[in-house]
């Protein structure tokens, strides 16, 4: 597929942007979408800002599908706002159509292209500098799931299928050991023990769901700190951004990738596994903003479940890290050889803190349910 900048006058002409078009330039620190930032100046007035994105066509292959659902849950999103007294324009994203309706614009090649106003005064964080920011994110994707609570998740595209199955992610790790097409798998035998001795846990949330105990709800998917806007001024979290993900799924598991992403002080692919330790301290902060801004949402049993969002989540991104190291280095980008087996073995570290810990995990939740 051909660099975005070859489609991109085209796809700023199928926008109406109200001014004058004086600069589009890329933008953020994103690795799957090509991101713009488009300037204008309508009239008189101050200078506008939105985002301009062309899908990822490798990561979604219905782009269709994907608007979609973003389109139907920010509708559903900015109705609620606005009814709960809140400013829809900054606390959710707008879907800007096309100058023929439509949700996105297909260029010539196939790439669909998507316009958001941009939100102004707020940030960006890579990582939470304080506990403090970490609670605001939590809130905010509590709220997220509360606000969405009644909202049909079984209406919803599966825009990844299987994302968060965790069996799934199991036997696609068995048949990478019974390829293994690199000549990789001598060489990760304690983490293959590792996953052997947890292979029922794969299997908890997922049970859980086909007994009827937990919810299909409506999930993000990605609930890293980088997928909220802090307001600059207040530190409170604005709007939940990048919602490609967002599909039916448990509400664990937007939790519990929280939790594997910021309960912890080392980088992803930290070598030295004594830097990397599960903070009990911020799975509290996390907790407890998390439920706040649920508001109650959540059924006792997904409260119940909710130490095992935390556990099964890094325990499947450490299984696909290592299923894709057993592969090649095919699908999570490398700067250097066996990074991906060093982000496998940090996952895996953080699984066995947890399990350490796992009475104290389950008393924080009782503490603020």
């Amino acid at each position: 597929m051909q660099q975005a900048e070859h489609f991109l006058q085209d796809a700023l002409a199928a926008f109406d942007f109200g001014g004058e078009i004086v600069g589009a330039v890329r933008y953020g620190s994103g690795h799957i979408n090509d991101t713009f930032c488009v300037h204008t100046q309508p009239g008189e007035d101050p200078c506008r800002r939105f985002i301009l994105q062309r899908i990822s066509a490798a990561a979604f292959h219905h782009p269709d599908q994907v608007m979609s659902n973003i389109a139907g849950v920010t509708a559903y999103l900015a109705k609620a706002i606005a009814a709960a007294g809140g400013d829809p324009s900054r606390e959710t994203m707008t879907v800007v159509p096309t100058r023929d309706g439509k949700s996105f614009y297909t260029d010539s090649e196939g790439g669909a292209w998507r316009v958001y106003p941009f939100i102004e005064g707020t940030i960006c964080l890579q990582a939470a500098e304080t506990p403090e920011l970490f609670a605001a994110s939590a809130r905010i994707f509590g709220r997220f799931q509360r606000m969405l609570k009644d909202y049909p998740a079984d209406t919803l595209y599966e825009t990844i299928p299987r994302f968060h199955d965790t069996e799934d992610r199991l036997a696609k790790l068995k048949a990478a050991v019974a390829a293994d097409a690199m000549g990789r798998v001598k060489d990760v035998q304690p983490e293959l023990e590792f996953v052997k001795k947890r292979e029922a846990d794969c299997s908890v949330a997922l049970q859980a769901l086909r007994d009827g105990k937990l919810p299909l709800r409506v999930t993000h998917n990605d609930t890293k700190l980088n997928n909220v806007l802090i307001g600059r001024e207040s530190g409170e979290g604005i709007c939940v951004i990048d919602l490609d993900t967002v599909m039916p799924g448990l509400s664990i598991n937007d939790f519990g990738d929280s939790i594997r992403f910021g309960a912890n002080h080392s980088a992803e692919d930290e070598q030295d596994l004594s830097k990397v330790n599960f903070d009990l301290s911020l799975y509290e902060v996390y907790t407890q903003g998390f439920l706040e801004g649920a508001g109650g949402a959540l059924t006792q049993a997904e409260l119940d479940y909710l130490p095992w969002g935390a556990k099964l989540m890094t325990l499947e991104c450490g299984i696909r890290f290592l299923t894709d190291y057993l592969e090649g280095d095919h699908y999570f980008r490398i700067h250097r050889e066996g990074q991906n087996l060093d982000r496998c073995r940090t996952q895996f570290k953080l699984v066995a803190d947890m399990e350490e810990q796992w009475e104290a995990m389950k008393a924080v939740v009782d503490k603020y349910r």
